[in-house]
């Protein structure tokens, strides 16, 4: 993004919609800083192709031919569907912001519609692929407390459906385990996941060698010097794990939370107590593993029925 191309007095603006949607809580930094760049990018368009940048008495001028040129030029240079709606969903807040704030009203922008696309749906592995990855993650002769470290990470991912950074930011002082686990998630919210025997216990098992001691307030999960464990140590680990076992890329940390919500779906699980266990805000969010156990359910018909 060439700030350049940003009227000095429109990029005021941005920072103000920015900073009232933090005040406002419910976003993640991650979120803010992905909002800043892209309607910082689609402002820096509009400079590009105006030959000056926009201040904001012109920005209720921009029009179809606009926005047309503005998402043929995201799509030519590889931003797919899904990322361009994405990116036109945080500029169309943002000009929903200015008309309701500023009174500075962009018809065009906001009545844009979205590219089209098909929901990619997640791919969890199997039950038993899972096992045997925590399984061998956790044998490193190497380095054996680490290898124990992240079998009782993964086993957490999948055993609780936590996204690798909400594993990453609990402390010493909330072990031992509860029977309940409380989760700070996205957006500050809070949700309560229960905690089954085999999470507590590999998490048990990790502390009894972990050479590092720690208060309360010290990360639960450490590096090899004692600090925060990196989120990248993890993933690697279980990419090296994934290639001794043959299991395909698609097999990341992330993969043990889609895990945990479609194994729990077979099993018979209610789709709102999956929601609240994986802490979406939206119904819909959670509706997709529907999908995931409906696809996989056809793969079974098609290879085992003899008409297929």
């Amino acid at each position: 993004m060439d700030d350049r191309l940003i009227d000095s007095a429109t990029r005021v603006l941005l920072d103000r919609w920015l900073g009232a949607l933090s005040a406002t809580g419910g976003r993640s930094e991650n979120t803010l800083v992905a909002y800043r760049r892209d309607v910082g990018e689609f402002l820096a368009f509009l400079g590009r192709h105006h030959g000056a940048p926009i201040a904001p008495e012109r920005l209720p001028e921009i029009d179809r031919g606009d926005m047309r040129s503005w998402m043929a030029s995201e799509r030519s240079r590889g931003v797919s569907a899904r990322s361009l709606a994405r990116s036109l969903s945080a500029v169309k807040s943002f000009f929903r912001w200015l008309g309701d704030d500023e009174g500075i009203d962009s018809p065009a922008v906001l009545a844009t519609r979205a590219p089209g696309f098909a929901p990619s749906l997640p791919r969890p592995i199997p039950a038993s692929d899972a096992d045997s990855l925590i399984s061998t993650i956790g044998n490193r002769p190497d380095r054996p407390w680490t290898g124990v470290r992240d079998a009782a990470l993964v086993t957490l991912l999948y055993g609780c459906g936590l996204r690798i950074s909400e594993a990453l930011a609990l402390r010493r002082g909330d072990v031992p385990l509860a029977d309940v686990l409380v989760v700070t998630g996205k957006g500050g919210r809070q949700r309560r996941v229960p905690v089954l025997p085999v999470v507590r216990d590999a998490v048990d098992a990790y502390l009894a060698v972990c050479p590092h001691p720690g208060d309360a307030r010290s990360p639960l999960f450490v590096g090899v010097r004692g600090g925060p464990l990196n989120p990248r140590m993890t993933r690697k680990a279980m990419e090296t794990a994934r290639l001794q076992l043959g299991l395909p890329a698609r097999t990341t940390p992330h993969a043990m939370r889609h895990a945990f919500a479609t194994h729990l779906l077979s099993a018979g699980g209610d789709l709102r107590t999956i929601q609240e266990l994986l802490g979406h805000r939206s119904l819909s969010t959670t509706q997709i593993y529907t999908a995931v156990d409906k696809s996989r359910l056809l793969d079974v018909y098609r290879s085992a029925h003899p008409k297929a």
